[in-house]
C-alpha cells in the first residue's frame, strides 16, 4: 500500500513563508550594516585627507613684495607643495578604488586604515620642513622616510582588502601586479631616503619618479 503524501496545512505553509521572509530580511539587514560600516570608514578617511590638504595649503605664504621676481625665492615651497599634493591625490585615488572591494571591515583593517591616515597626517609638517630648509639633507631624509612609512601602511591596507576580495572581481594576476608595483615604489622611496643623506635633491627627484608609477590605481582595471 503506497503511503499518501502528507499535505502541508495553511498554518504550516504560512509559518515557513514567514521564516523565509525573516531570514531574507536578516541577511539584507546584515549586508546593509556591513556596507554602512565600510562607507563610514571611507567617509572618515575622505575627511582626514581634506583636512591634511587644507593644513598644507595654509603653509603657503605670499611674499611681502609685489613683483613676480619675488616669487622665485619661494620655489622650494612651491615644488614641495606640488609633490606632496600629488602624493596625497595618488593615495586618495588608490584608497577610493580599494574601498569598493571592502566587505565587512575587520578591526584589524580599521586600525590599519587609522595607522595609514596617521602617517599621511605628518606630511604637512615634513613638507614645511623641506621647504623652509630648501631641501636640506636631514629634512629630506625625514620626508623620504615618511613616504616609506606611508607606503608600508598602504601596502598592508591593500593586502588586507585584496586578500578578502571576491576572486571574480580581483584576479590573482591583478593581485600579483599590485604587489610587484608596490614593492618597486617602496624600494624607490627607501633608496631616496638613503640617497638623501648625501644628495637630497637627487633624492627628491627619485621620489617624483616613484610617484609616476602610482598615477594609475593598482586595480583600476578590475572594476565591474
Amino acid at each position: 500500500m503506497i503511503p499518501k503524501k502528507r499535505s502541508l496545512g495553511s498554518t504550516e505553509v504560512g509559518s515557513r513563508f514567514s521564516e523565509n521572509v525573516m531570514l531574507k530580511f536578516s541577511e539584507e539587514r546584515a549586508m546593509r550594516e556591513e556596507r554602512i560600516t565600510a562607507d563610514r570608514m571611507a567617509a572618515f578617511s575622505d575627511a582626514v585627507f581634506a583636512v591634511i590638504v587644507t593644513i598644507m595649503v595654509l603653509e603657503l605664504k605670499a611674499p611681502d613684495e609685489s613683483e613676480f621676481s619675488d616669487l622665485w625665492p619661494l620655489w622650494p615651497t612651491a615644488i614641495s607643495y606640488v609633490v606632496s599634493y600629488l602624493f596625497i591625490a595618488i593615495i586618495w585615488i588608490n584608497h577610493h578604488y580599494l574601498m569598493q572591494f571592502v566587505g565587512p571591515p575587520t578591526l584589524r583593517l580599521i586600525w590599519t586604515n587609522f595607522i595609514h591616515l596617521f602617517m599621511v597626517s605628518l606630511l604637512p609638517f615634513a613638507t614645511a620642513w623641506i621647504a623652509r630648509t630648501r631641501l636640506a639633507s636631514s629634512p629630506m631624509v625625514f620626508y623620504a622616510g615618511l613616504f616609506v612609512c606611508v607606503d608600508i601602511a598602504y601596502n598592508v591596507f591593500e593586502h588586507e582588502i585584496l586578500a578578502r576580495a571576491d576572486a571574480t572581481r580581483v584576479s590573482a594576476r591583478m593581485r600579483s601586479m599590485a604587489r610587484r608595483r608596490s614593492l618597486v615604489v617602496l624600494a624607490s622611496f627607501t633608496t631616496a631616503m638613503l640617497v638623501a643623506f648625501v644628495a637630497p635633491r637627487v633624492a627628491f627627484g627619485l621620489i617624483c619618479a616613484a610617484l609616476i608609477l602610482h598615477l594609475r590605481p593598482d586595480i583600476s582595471g578590475s572594476r565591474p
